[in-house]
Formats: structure tokens, C-alpha cells, sequence
């Protein structure tokens, strides 16, 4: 694991956004297509099974697959079920988290690099980046299945600070789930945790606020002096 920041860097070398649930409200996508697959083997998909989902991917999330929908060995099958649901209910729309836009562009106006780190298959992030109205605003999109190990190893928050030019402890990481915190914090980037679902504590990060819009957000990527 890379040292622990104390502090954000005064002046970050880049900003790491993760996608779902944090810059985009694409969970709401990803629950209406678990609590369709869940209905499909007549499992009730309940906030628990939320909870342990979030920020999941690869192995760990079929793992959870099979388990929650007794279907030992059927993993692949359920994971690729889920996400072709997944990408039809982005038709329903990916809007951009409250504060995101602004907190983005005030980045990019200053010359921050900014990067994409997502969990997600290349697939969904393309398609929630473009419904959003965001996909070209970023210097770098990494999806899971463009580095060695998905989250929570530190694979992509360093690949995206190397493609940025950006010592990972000068750089920051903004994530809503504990799989992410537990990425970033590895790959030895400052974090703020702004959880997107009822319940979950992100304890692990540097700092916890309750959306993108918190001065103390801005303050974290080095956009507003501290008080």
C-alpha cells in the first residue's frame, strides 16, 4: 500500500473522479436492472443487497451474484444479464450528481487534469459519459476492464494518475462506495467520500462531505481556501 496522505496536496496534479453514484446518478440504472434480475429468479432486491453491490465488479461482484441468487457457477451469465439491463436503462438518462458540472468545470478552467475511474465495463461508462453530456470533458476514462485488477485493488487510480503525469500523492480521488475508497486510499491518493446510497460510512476516506457541492470538497481539490 502507498504512504497515507495526512492533507490534500495544496494544489492538486489531478482530480480522479469515480462515475457511478458518485459523478452520475447512473445507480439509479443499476438498481432498476438488479431488481429486475433479482425478480427473474424470485429474489426480492432489497437495500441490503445494495449495499454490498455498490462499487463492485468482476469476480467479487458475480461472486455476490451466485450467492444472492443461489446460482452457484453461474456467475458470467448473471453478470453479463445484469449489465445488458444496465445499459438499457441508461436510456432512462445518467444526470450528472448535484454539484458535479460546476465542481468539473471550475477544475478544467484552472487547467486541472481530470480523469474517470470507474468500475463499470467500457461499455456503460461510454454510454453513461455520453448521455450525460459529459463525455469529452475528461483527460483521461479508465473502465475495469482496462487495467490488471478492478477496484478495490489500486490498479486504476494509478494507471489514471500516470496517464495524467500525476504523483499519486499529489493528486486527489472522489468516490461514493467503500470498494472505491479502499482503491484510491491503496493507490495512495487523497480521498473524499461523498456516499451516494442511505447507510453507507465511508469511514476510510481522508474526508466524508454530502455532495460535490460542499465548500469543503472544493476546498479538498484546491479550488476555495480553507476557513
Amino acid at each position: 500500500m502507498a504512504p497515507m496522505p495526512v492533507s490534500p496536496p495544496q494544489r492538486p496534479a489531478a482530480v480522479v473522479f469515480d462515475c457511478d453514484g458518485l459523478l452520475l446518478d447512473t445507480e439509479s440504472a443499476w438498481t432498476r436492472a438488479e431488481t429486475t434480475l433479482y425478480a427473474r429468479h424470485a429474489v426480492e432486491f432489497t437495500l441490503e443487497h445494495k449495499r454490498e453491490m455498490l462499487g463492485t465488479s468482476g469476480a467479487r461482484s458475480r461472486a455476490i451474484l451466485e450467492r444472492h441468487l443461489a446460482a452457484p457457477g453461474r456467475g458470467e451469465e448473471l453478470g453479463a444479464a445484469l449489465r445488458d439491463l444496465a445499459v438499457e436503462e441508461l436510456a432512462h438518462g445518467a444526470p450528472p450528481q448535484p454539484g458535479a458540472v460546476e465542481l468539473l468545470e471550475a477544475l478544467r478552467s484552472r487547467g486541472t487534469p481530470v480523469a474517470v475511474a470507474s468500475n463499470s465495463n467500457r461499455r456503460f461508462l461510454d454510454l453513461a459519459l455520453e448521455v450525460s453530456g459529459l463525455a469529452d470533458r475528461f483527460d483521461s476514462i479508465l473502465s475495469a476492464e482496462e487495467v490488471p485488477h478492478p477496484k478495490p485493488a489500486p490498479d486504476i487510480y494509478a494507471a489514471s494518475c500516470e496517464r495524467l503525469g500525476a504523483g499519486p500523492g499529489d493528486a486527489v480521488a472522489l468516490e461514493d462506495s467503500h470498494t472505491g475508497v479502499r482503491s484510491a486510499v491503496s493507490a495512495g491518493l487523497y480521498v473524499v467520500g461523498v456516499p451516494s446510497l442511505a447507510g453507507v460510512e465511508l469511514d476510510e476516506a481522508h474526508l466524508v462531505a454530502a455532495s460535490l457541492e460542499a465548500p469543503e470538497v472544493w476546498q479538498a481539490v484546491g479550488l476555495l481556501l480553507a476557513a
